[in-house]
């Protein structure tokens, strides 16, 4: 085999594996947790169950919540005019993120030891920019 060859199958093989490691097509038990996770919260948000839905935010996120309202979480997020989503989201998971796409709602999530939290709730995609979201974290 000579140079350029050789230095191409280097390299396609080099791909190949990492693709494989980098966690592209997640496994299919972290992307349930993550839905699992993400209509748990959008079920607390139609009960109107603003303590269950707390439970469900990632830490940094609900201080930053109960900062800027300055309110505990559940009075905070009830404030916030959540709608809730129902359906079967779409939902795409990258390592321990994921990113939920319903109907009338977009979260994102990450794992943690404890399981899937929401970081981000009521987020709208913005023309060339980052999505805007009503609940978010630092």
């Amino acid at each position: 085999m000579d140079g350029r060859k050789r230095t191409f199958a280097t390299l396609t093989a080099s791909a190949v594996v990492a693709t494989l490691l980098c966690g592209c097509g997640a496994p299919a038990a972290r992307v349930d947790g993550a839905r699992q996770a993400g209509l748990a919260f959008e079920q607390a948000l139609a009960d109107a169950d603003y303590a269950r839905a707390c439970t469900l935010i990632a830490p940094q996120t609900r201080e930053e919540l109960e900062e800027n309202e300055n309110k505990p979480c559940g009075p905070a997020l009830e404030g916030q005019a959540l709608s809730a989503a129902d359906g079967v989201p779409d939902t795409q998971v990258y390592g321990r993120q994921a990113l939920l796409r319903l109907p009338t709602d977009i979260l994102f999530l990450s794992q943690f030891a404890d399981g899937w939290k929401v970081t981000a709730a009521g987020c709208a995609p913005q023309a060339g920019e980052p999505y805007r979201c009503s609940v978010k974290g630092g």
